[in-house]
């Protein structure tokens, strides 16, 4: 899975994604303090799924028509550790649950909520 990881993700998370096999490029290593709008366009340019703790990829991408990127998740629930967002998402793709082409939304193991991303 190739995921951009928000500058709100925690690097606990991002390692474990990375020990998983996860293709991660974190907002943090390559574009600190980055626009939003900054984000999208680079998480298009590398064909990535945006993961972020930040609501507003929603309103830029569906309100404001911003570059719509390979698929958003968007982690409403707070972690306890800062592990735990790659638990998350290891389960939610154990599960089947496929990440690209939607924005999903995330608010705890039994709130997984998706819409798909307009095509440009």
């Amino acid at each position: 899975m190739r995921v951009l990881a928000n500058e709100n993700i925690p690097m606990a998370a991002i390692a474990g994604l990375r020990s998983a096999g996860w293709d991660v490029l974190a907002v943090a290593e390559v574009a600190r303090s980055a626009s939003d709008a900054d984000v999208l366009a680079l998480a298009r340019r590398e064909a990535r799924v945006i993961i972020t703790f930040d609501r507003d990829y929603g309103e830029l991408i569906f309100a404001r028509h911003h570059p719509v990127p390979a698929g958003v998740v968007y982690l409403r629930a707070t972690p306890m550790r800062p592990e735990e967002p790659a638990r998350w998402l290891l389960g939610m793709a154990s599960q089947g649950l496929v990440l690209e082409g939607y924005f999903t939304i995330f608010s705890g193991w039994d709130h997984v909520r998706q819409r798909v991303l307009p095509s440009d």
